[in-house]
């Protein structure tokens, strides 16, 4: 018996009880950033599932069209993302046409508020970690790189 018929077996076992959160994950994840049970398991799902094949493909090139800068691209997107007959697709393009012209920012510059975002979050988690604890002399010692700090302060 070789090691492919040992390990086909538990692949579409697995392939069976696979939950819509990770059949989502692996529906928007470059094939590049797959590890190699993941790509048999977007293999199977796309060769089982019409609608995942359609909706994993929708999703790359709404990936690419966020990372390209073709408002063209993004329109038709949006036609074939309402024409697929898939509920949250036609939704989700629905929700992009109702707020065009940020989305349409959002392709064509370079900036993003990404870094800003992050930062905000990690003070959210910090101070969610340290409720109740101790006050705004804490917070800064746990957001300040060190070098910043005063250590010298009275």
């Amino acid at each position: 018996m070789s090691p492919n018929e040992v390990t086909t077996p538990a692949i579409f076992a697995s392939l069976q009880t696979t939950s819509p959160l990770v059949a989502a994950a692996l529906c928007i994840k470059p094939r590049p950033l797959l590890t190699a049970r993941q790509a048999e398991e977007v293999d199977a799902l796309k060769r089982d599932s019409p609608d995942f094949a359609a909706m994993r493909s929708l999703a790359m090139k709404f990936r690419g069209i966020l990372r390209g800068s073709s408002i063209e691209k993004l329109d038709r997107w949006t036609d074939s993302a309402k024409q697929s007959g898939i509920y949250s697709m036609k939704r989700f393009a629905k929700q992009i046409c109702r707020d065009i012209d940020a989305v349409r920012a959002a392709v064509t510059e370079t900036w993003s508020n990404g870094q800003t975002e992050g930062q905000i979050n990690r003070l959210k988690t910090l101070k969610r970690s340290m409720y109740g604890r101790a006050g705004v002399d804490l917070l800064r010692a746990r957001m300040l790189p060190l070098s910043m700090i005063d250590l010298h302060q009275e």
